[in-house]
């Protein structure tokens, strides 16, 4: 086991045993991440809110649990959440100027209490994009959360903070949410493994909303051990969320041994290749050799999910800011002020069409899964962009970056299936970039087999960023 000067690059679990061991205190770790805030926090700009004398606080308390005997999963180990997460005391950002006149808040969120009482340390709150609308991590109000493996680089977003935290060695362990792929593109950008539970697996509240039939909430870490461990926390029934699936919870940490023998895997093939570029295709093509499977599969009508998802984001999203729209649009970040403008011109009969699609699409992917396991396809069409970029091109077409970056991450979780993303370095590349591990609903412990097993290869790593 390292010492404290190791911090930033030990994993979770392995702080964990490590205080309950009696070879690191809670208290050490959270000086060892405040620290390491203080000193990079104001180039990479992860954190908008540190909370320090809580961490501290909370990590006194977990040294006098440790030291009466107690046995606790996350002993010591520090975390941070994306800024729409309820903080005691801080107020809950969600990325924008309007919400910062609200009240702080008066509890924890409870996938928030959950980690804390596993043993957790809170950091704080982390930066996002605007209402968790953008897919850049760019914000005109906090200013852009840059890449940690390279500060001229976007992290993704809008689980921006969330991805460089955990990069940048900040802290082990981050939550961020995913709608139409907020967690899977900062993990690609950023080099992290990811995690996106099913739809209605984890509660949400206690949470600033963006896409009420979208809105999921998950971890990202730098080993797949990590976000098997910060899962199994995660989970437990809320009676407070009337979304959650009232489902028994499902143990992966211990399940990760099991490996990848026997289970049928695919590669998307059709849509999810028609515009990646060459280095996200290598990536899948790097992983899918490495698990033995050269078969490929064609999903149906995923260009007409994407569509679809969007239709539904814009409508909903408008929906739930329109108040604030009409008041208020000078206040927004001008890029999603006017996302959330077309949004409230969206005919309502297309988003009825697009809820009867989802079914559809939803009942199509059920079938397919009968006959496979687990579904290989990019997580990002490209590595990370450089920081203000406005167009790409993809398939020889010029396309705005912003709401592209998703192209693929879309159609996943608007049928809310459970997405691990795993990290790939190619040979000589300077950046990562991430591959979809899709399984099926409910069955995140065999997305997180795989992801573990390509890790225990060698073929995904997330080291942490030489800062």
């Amino acid at each position: 086991m390292s010492g404290i000067a190791d911090f930033p690059s030990l994993k979770a679990v392995e702080i964990a045993a490590a205080v309950q061991g009696g070879e690191l205190t809670a208290t050490e770790l959270a000086q060892a991440s405040l620290q390491r805030v203080d000193q990079f926090n104001p180039a990479i700009r992860a954190f908008t809110d540190v909370t320090a004398e809580r961490a501290l606080a909370d990590a006194a308390r977990v040294d006098k649990a440790i030291a009466g005997g107690a046995v606790l999963p996350l002993a010591g180990v520090p975390f941070a959440v994306k800024n729409l997460f309820d903080i005691d005391g801080v107020v809950t950002r969600s990325g924008s100027r309007i919400n910062l006149e609200n009240p702080p808040a008066t509890s924890d969120a409870f996938l928030v209490s959950r980690l804390c009482e596993a043993g957790g340390l809170l950091m704080g709150g982390l930066h996002m994009g605007e209402y968790a609308y953008d897919f850049t991590g760019e914000n005109a109000h906090d200013g852009n959360c840059v890449n940690p493996h390279d500060l001229t680089r976007m992290t993704g977003g809008s689980s921006s903070g969330s991805g460089a935290a955990a990069a940048s060695g900040m802290v082990p362990v981050t939550l961020g949410s995913d709608t139409n792929g907020s967690i899977r593109v900062p993990s690609s950008f950023c080099g992290l493994f990811g995690l996106k539970p099913t739809y209605g697996r984890l509660s949400r509240h206690g949470t600033f909303p963006f896409v009420g039939s979208l809105d999921h909430l998950g971890p990202l870490a730098r080993s797949a051990r990590d976000l098997a461990l910060v899962f199994d926390v995660l989970q437990g029934w809320d009676k407070a969320d009337p979304a959650q699936a009232d489902r028994p919870a499902l143990a992966t940490l211990s399940d990760l041994g099991r490996g990848t023998d026997g289970l049928r895997m695919v590669v998307a093939g059709g849509y999810f290749r028609e515009k990646a570029e060459p280095e996200a295709l290598a990536a899948v093509d790097t992983v899918a050799r490495a698990l033995g499977t050269s078969a490929e599969i064609d999903i149906p009508e995923a260009a007409r999910a994407r569509a679809a998802a969007y239709v539904i984001t814009a409508a909903e999203g408008a929906n739930l800011h329109l108040d604030r729209i009409t008041r208020r649009p000078k206040d927004f970040d001008p890029e999603t002020r006017d996302r959330f403008l077309s949004g409230t011109m969206v005919p309502a009969v297309w988003v009825q069409h697009a809820h009867r699609f989802r079914s559809w699409f939803r009942s199509m992917m059920r079938e397919i899964f009968e006959h496979v396991d687990v579904i290989l396809a990019p997580a990002t069409p490209f590595a990370a962009l450089p920081t203000g970029t406005k167009t790409i091109t993809l398939g020889g077409e010029v396309m705005p970056a912003r709401p592209n970056i998703g192209l693929f991450t879309q159609p996943v979780s608007f049928i809310g299936l459970p997405v691990a993303a795993v990290p790939v370095w190619l040979d000589g590349a300077a950046l990562p970039v991430g591959v979809q591990v899709i399984a099926p609903a409910w069955r995140e412990d065999l997305a997180l087999r795989v992801a573990f097993q390509l890790e225990k290869e060698g073929v995904c790593r997330a080291p942490v960023a030489s800062l």
